[in-house]
């Protein structure tokens, strides 16, 4: 099965369990048998990639069709793609170890800004050309999904598919298009993608010309086919309970990042937090039902063999059945020595009943979202959490026997002063004396790890409009901060972003097409693994966008105007720029909303439902 020169290469890499396949859950399908063939790729290492439920969502999925088979692929490390391109080794899938040529449809998932050089490095290593317009019939059909498709504009010019939204319904109804033309012959591919074009939340780039004015913003972005939409609007799933989460996973050889059972409990968020792009992409929020998730979990932790179970959303304890829904895991978890973990804890419904039932089995670390480190600040991103919910919070955890915490806070935030860089240090300060005043096991000291990263304002978010923080004020906040930290307690340690990368994520965050030539330059000269401190070449970069005639800092250090055509303005993900300027003004006025789950402010995601995202006569709280 292995290719003498995979042999050779495998022979010569650090962990060449990263690219060998046959792990413990992986399908394996006969090759005449199957209709429709996709690469799964994700465009990082095995390791993070093995970490991604989407993937896993999507692959279990896709393969429950007889006919279709879905194999991944990742981005080789260092040492791997130095010996594919020493060998003329094309990149392969696990499964198959078939190269991605001979695939009908090679999908790549947009996680974040920083992965795309290496979109281009895994097309590059498979022999695939660039451009959607340099591909024939003769080439697999290139797809991407995922949250940076909300803006895939810097990348949308290699691609021939774009999914807007959730991947359920769009990827098969791609798959049964690419497998009908197959079957009836002779279909080219401008008539393919014309017919996957009506699949609901699918952009095709090549069918939109984008207009410019001279100072290089968007003036017009228009179709230039027949019956294509003006705007996409976002494909959705109405009912999660019609998907029930995956229970088997392949597991990997080579230890993920976060290797371990993962059950997706809702989708979507309720908090309106200004900065977070997911809480607006995913809207509007939707819970699956306890027992099945119950059920799914079981199976999922009987099927890999996994002893740690994460209950995975952008706010789990905001499902309205989480009490339930532990209790029904602990009625089997400790005897099958499972642990459960609640990623995504909200410090204002933190409770004692939670801590009680996910520290049955072993006790994890407890991290806690404040974001900023004055109320005024808070108020600002709509955080809608107190000090008095913070002690409270802590006061629990430290009473129940923990003596770490971990404090994520953002800088660069919009109306940010070196003030609110100082409340940083108080908070975690506060947080250590709290320790000491509350019953905590003798001859411990306390550890607060403030992780401090940098604001990048994101699309489709109301501060989508707001510059982004310089560089040097960025390093200046860095620096304050740690001397803060120093000098109020040794029990405080400091992690923060670089502030290059940082830089880079926010001009493709924001960008527009005339960003592609330049990544595509910059990858030449040896950018990729970007989001890799040991591997980003911020000097490179800099220096391609200056010969390329791009100034970067229009991207992400301008102000956008209110009224103005941005790079995204054609994709609808349900939000609608209305409320979006609402709630930047209600920002600069340091004005909170509500989580929607109490009352409807309006957002507009609900047309995506055709109703109601929620039954407002019950007591929602």
């Amino acid at each position: 099965m292995f290719d003498p020169k995979l042999k050779e290469a495998l022979g010569r890499v650090q962990k060449p369990g990263r690219y060998t396949g046959g792990e413990p859950g992986s399908v394996y399908k006969e090759k005449e048998k199957v209709d429709v063939r996709f690469a799964f790729c994700f465009p990082d290492t095995y390791e993070v990639g093995m970490s991604f439920l989407g993937e896993k969502i999507l692959y279990e999925l896709l393969n429950s069709h007889e006919n279709w088979w879905c194999e991944r692929a990742f981005m080789p490390w260092l040492d791997m793609k130095a010996e594919m391109e020493r060998l003329h080794l094309p990149l392969y899938t696990m499964e198959s170890k078939d190269p991605l040529t001979d695939f009908d449809a090679v999908g790549f998932t947009l996680q974040y800004e920083m992965s795309y050089t290496n979109i281009l490095a895994m097309l590059d290593l498979a022999g695939i050309p660039f451009y959607s317009k340099d591909r024939d019939e003769s080439w697999p059909l290139i797809v991407a999904g995922g949250p940076c498709a909300c803006n895939s504009e810097p990348i949308a010019d290699f691609f021939d598919v774009i999914q807007l939204g959730e991947g359920e319904n769009q990827l098969p109804g791609i798959c049964a298009e690419i497998e009908k033309a197959k079957k009836e012959g002779n279909v080219s591919k401008k008539e393919l993608l014309l017919r996957i074009a009506k699949i609901p939340g699918i952009y095709i780039p090549a069918f939109y010309d984008i207009a410019y004015y001279e100072d290089g913003r968007v003036k017009s972005i228009t179709p230039n086919e027949p019956g294509i939409p003006a705007v996409i609007t976002k494909a959705i799933i109405k009912n999660l309970n019609d998907f029930a989460p995956p229970t088997n996973f392949v597991v990997p050889m080579v230890g993920a990042i976060q290797d371990r059972a993962s059950i997706e409990v809702l989708r979507g968020c309720v908090r309106g937090c200004r900065f977070c792009q997911a809480g607006f992409l995913y809207r509007p929020m939707r819970q699956r039902d306890a027992g099945l998730l119950n059920k799914a979990a079981k199976d999922l932790c009987a099927n890999t063999g996994y002893e740690e179970l994460s209950l995975s959303s952008l706010s789990t304890s905001d499902h309205s059945q989480l009490e339930e829904l532990l209790d029904d895991l602990n009625e089997w978890a400790p005897e099958e020595h499972v642990s459960l973990s609640l990623p995504s804890l909200r410090m204002d419904n933190f409770s004692q009943s939670l801590i009680e039932k996910t520290n049955k089995v072993r006790k994890s670390g407890l991290t806690f979202a404040a974001e900023a480190g004055t109320q005024r600040l808070r108020d600002v991103i709509n955080k809608n959490v107190t000090w008095d919910e913070i002690e409270k919070t802590c006061s629990l955890a430290f009473s129940n026997g923990y003596s770490s915490v971990k404090l994520y806070f953002m800088m660069g935030l919009p109306t940010e002063t070196m003030e609110d860089i100082e409340g940083i240090a108080e908070t975690a300060q506060k947080v250590v004396d709290l320790y000491y005043k509350t019953n905590h096991p003798k001859g411990r000291g306390v550890q607060v790890t403030v992780s401090c990263s940098c604001f990048v304002p994101k699309p489709h978010t109301p501060f989508q409009f707001v510059p982004m923080d310089t560089e040097d004020t960025l390093r200046e906040k860095q620096k304050h901060l740690v001397e803060c930290a120093r000098e109020r307690s040794r029990k405080i340690k400091v992690n923060y972003h670089d502030s290059k990368t940082s830089f880079l994520e926010g001009i493709f965050a924001k960008g527009d097409r005339r960003l592609a030539p330049v990544l595509v330059e910059a990858y030449k000269r040896g950018c990729f693994f970007d989001g890799w401190d040991e591997c980003f070449k911020y000097d490179t970069w800099m220096q391609t966008f200056e010969d390329m005639g791009i100034d970067p800092k229009f991207y992400c250090q301008r102000a956008i105007g209110l009224d103005e055509v941005t790079p995204w303005a054609h994709m609808d993900y349900g939000v609608t720029h209305e409320y979006l300027v609402r709630e930047y003004n209600k920002a600069l006025a340091a004005q909170t909303t509500q989580p929607c789950n109490r009352a409807c402010h309006g957002c507009g995601a609900n047309h995506l439902l055709g109703g109601p995202c929620f039954d407002y006569s019950q007591n929602l709280v």
